[in-house]
């Protein structure tokens, strides 16, 4: 007597019924992988100015690392040690490099009108990602632990006070702004930042406004069309 066992084959269900199931739709028609890794580009993203978008992000990546080194040696060691001091400067020149490719980025974007083609939420995204920037910066120069980041933390609590914002935020603490600078602000930055590159993805880079003229093939002059040689 010989018994067989019965192979059950799960086919996706047409519709789905389960919220992993619609959240998974979901990702698939706005997430096509076309979009996300895309192996061509148009023409026109040759041009330089689509260049300092992605040299924010670069310098980005430099200033997460080299800040992540300066987080777990301390201010003891890069005030003191060469290669500290060197970190250290890293760090603050990465930032300057980003926020100088940022600004330009932002120009270039601006007068481009990077809102076209139902790109408005790319465009607040990366305004949002400018702001939470220029916060993390000067939370970055308050917890330098010298002479210039005092005198740089004890100008501006007199700014933020006279905006009434010092009555919770005490930009003279130091231990509340390194917690705020590590943790919070780049949590904030990188949510921003990556969503802002996948809007970029799913949209597709902004076409310059006479990008119909750098795309279109040459018109063919009138001995061409004719044959004639």
């Amino acid at each position: 007597m010989s018994t067989t066992t019965a192979r059950h084959e799960f086919a996706p269900a047409a519709h789905p019924t389960t919220w992993i199931g619609h959240l998974r739709g979901l990702l698939e028609r706005k997430l096509p992988y076309e979009k996300l890794l895309p192996e061509t580009q148009p023409s026109y993203v040759a041009s330089w100015i689509y260049v300092f978008g992605v040299a924010t992000l670069g310098a980005l990546g430099v200033i997460v690392a080299s800040g992540a080194v300066l987080a777990f040696e301390g201010p003891a060691w890069y005030h003191v040690s060469h290669t500290g001091l060197f970190f250290n400067s890293l760090h603050f020149w990465s930032v300057q490099l980003f926020f100088f490719f940022m600004v330009i980025h932002l120009f270039g974007k601006f007068w481009m009108a990077a809102w076209r083609g139902n790109r408005a939420k790319t465009w607040i995204t990366g305004m949002l990602a400018f702001v939470v920037s220029v916060g993390a910066a000067l939370t970055g120069y308050v917890v330098q632990t010298n002479f210039d980041s005092q005198w740089i933390a004890f100008e501006a609590k007199d700014g933020l006070n006279a905006t009434g914002l010092g009555s919770w935020f005490n930009v003279a603490n130091l231990g509340q702004n390194l917690l705020i600078h590590v943790f919070l602000l780049p949590a904030i930055i990188a949510v921003l930042v990556a969503t802002h590159v996948l809007l970029v993805r799913v949209h597709g880079v902004v076409p310059p406004i006479d990008a119909a003229k750098v795309e279109a093939p040459p018109v063919p002059t009138v001995p061409e069309r004719e044959g004639v040689r």
